[in-house]
């Protein structure tokens, strides 16, 4: 009995250190990383597991078409789901054609509530056997909780979170093509956005998607972690421009790229927010294709998403309310103050008016503009 007791325990003993090694060994993997981009200049947040900002770059990214970037986005999230009934249920759960997807193509696609009313933003990637869902910053558990609620016992479909086995760096620019000319064949990197193929840089295996999620020119590559920092390396010898979270953020509002707590909330629909390019209006039913049908159908989408040029800057958690003369006709979702010219995020009334729309938020004056990422046309 008491050797019993003893094997037990010394079983016990080993189970923990085996766990504490791996758990030594992923946190080793992703120090490495770390170490390199602090090399770099990389300066980070508290809790945040990707570089905030880079220092030691001097560049403007308002010269984004001359130049190629590099970002650490693996603070996206990344789901993986597969099972023969996959793509009708992706289909049924959200906003775009789904099931017209052949292997190596995607879409973007809006999973909303049952009031037609914003979750997130995805980006389908489907594979042959799997489909991979990229989604917001932090998103991936909110989303992951929310599709798991709709699969019943018959369904043939897993979902699985692999954010945490996987960096993303992107890549983007202009020339942003140069930069992977030497590990991926012309041909492939003039593929339509979100196409998808797994490659390999020099024996590591990377899967590549053409596009970086702000519609400009640019690739994704999803890594395993293990190997991330041996990719990391040989893309900074290429001497791209290297920007953090903070950065990106500023693009993203420049761009229009909506984003959770934002532009994507429950207050409102995809409509709304422009992303009609993510909508199908002949796929059938789907949650919340009802409320979406029927506001297209009469014309019934009551405030839009648009940019707005300030003449300066403003205190966002404060001033927040976008007037016309005297009249309230909207609020601000986003803001930034770069290179001295205030820019915001805002949803405005459309009975007020769109671009070119001249307004005031506090002691602000701004112009209405339109957004490269936004769209606002009905559909026949």
């Amino acid at each position: 009995m008491i050797y019993g007791i003893n094997y037990a325990h010394e079983r016990r003993l080993y189970l923990v250190s085996l766990i504490t090694s791996f758990h030594w060994l992923d946190h080793n993997i992703m120090n490495k990383l770390k170490e390199l981009q602090i090399q770099s200049g990389a300066v980070f947040a508290e809790n945040l597991e990707v570089p905030l900002t880079f220092n030691n770059q001097n560049f403007s990214l308002s010269q984004w078409e001359d130049n190629i970037f590099l970002c650490d986005r693996s603070d996206w999230g990344l789901l993986k789901v597969t099972g023969c009934d996959r793509l009708r249920f992706l289909h049924n759960q959200s906003t775009n054609d789904i099931q017209s997807l052949k292997s190596g193509q995607g879409c973007d696609t809006v999973f909303v509530n049952s009031t037609g009313r914003n979750i997130d933003l995805v980006s389908v990637y489907f594979k042959e056997e799997e489909v991979l869902l990229l989604t917001s910053p932090n998103q991936n558990q909110k989303l992951y909780q929310w599709m798991d609620r709709y699969i019943f016992p018959f369904d043939k479909v897993e979902l699985k979170d692999i954010s945490s086995d996987y960096k993303i760096f992107t890549i983007f620019g202009n020339n942003s093509q140069e930069l992977l000319s030497n590990w991926v064949d012309k041909e492939i990197l003039e593929k339509p956005e979100f196409y998808h193929q797994n490659l390999t840089i020099d024996g590591i295996e990377i899967l590549l998607t053409v596009g970086c999620n702000l519609k400009i020119k640019g690739y994704n590559l999803i890594v395993n972690q293990d190997q991330a920092d041996i990719i990391w390396q040989k893309l900074i010898e290429k001497k791209p421009k290297l920007i953090g979270s903070k950065e990106w953020e500023i693009l993203r509002v420049l761009r229009g790229r909506p984003a959770p707590e934002k532009e994507l909330t429950e207050d409102f629909n995809p409509l709304e927010t422009g992303l009609w390019d993510s909508i199908s209006f002949s796929k059938g039913c789907y949650i919340g294709q009802e409320t979406i049908a029927r506001l297209n159908t009469y014309k019934g989408v009551k405030q839009r998403l648009w940019g707005i040029k300030l003449n300066q800057e403003i205190n966002p958690d404060i001033e927040n309310t976008i007037f016309l003369g005297e009249e309230k006709i909207g609020r601000i979702t986003s803001f930034i103050n770069y290179e001295n010219e205030p820019f915001a995020l805002g949803y405005i009334r459309t009975k007020a008016g769109g671009e070119g729309l001249q307004v005031k938020i506090g002691k602000a004056e701004g112009r209405v503009i339109s957004l490269p990422y936004v769209i606002h046309e009905y559909r026949n």
